[in-house]
């Protein structure tokens, strides 16, 4: 795992322990030669990370799409800065580039690209790692709502093994480097009905 693909938010949040962590992950990477892949965005949680890594010279790719956004939330100061034509193509060319998928704290945008993430490797489309950075129990209730999936029938088990969470960007990483990806709902499915 070389290119990690970040998801969090476009604001900072209300606790400054949110910046801190992003900006500890963001020079973590860069000091450990992994490639960051995100949204291009130089606002919010998405940009520290980003600074971060620019500041200790590490190599950062953004995917924007032309003309959605307004010219001054792009981060001009990239290593690379990819236009795309869609948020489709935008969340594409971003698993296509990546080895593996960590969230941050963030709002409906970032949810939506972490379930993404986890429901393509639920039906065997990749077997990336996928991590939660649960900064301040951030993620809790999110995991209590898949825990609940679980429970109510919704989900397997192996769905809640899809999901690396850590406090610490460095145990995040190791474990996500470390992963196996399980047996999922769909690969069974289909070894039955073939």
């Amino acid at each position: 795992m070389k290119a990690i693909c970040v998801f969090a938010g476009s604001n900072s949040g209300v606790h400054p322990h949110y910046r801190n962590v992003a900006v500890e992950i963001g020079a973590y990477m860069a000091q450990h030669d992994y490639k960051l892949i995100y949204g291009g965005s130089k606002m919010g949680l998405m940009g520290e990370v980003a600074n971060e890594m620019l500041k200790h010279g590490g190599h950062v790719v953004g995917i924007m799409p032309k003309g959605l956004f307004s010219g001054e939330i792009v981060h001009t100061a990239l290593t690379e800065l990819i236009e795309v034509s869609s948020m489709h193509e935008r969340k594409a060319t971003m698993h296509d580039l990546s080895d593996g998928y960590i969230a941050l704290p963030g709002g409906f945008g970032t949810f939506e690209e972490l379930f993404e993430a986890l429901c393509w490797a639920q039906i065997g489309l990749h077997k990336k790692p996928v991590g939660l950075l649960n900064v301040n129990g951030y993620y809790n209730a999110l995991m209590s709502m898949v825990e609940h999936a679980v429970t109510e029938g919704f989900s397997q088990e192996s769905a809640i093994q899809l999901i690396n969470i850590s406090s610490s960007p460095q145990s995040l990483i190791s474990s996500m480097m470390n992963f196996t990806s399980p047996s999922t709902r769909y690969t069974k499915w289909n070894n039955t009905s073939s």
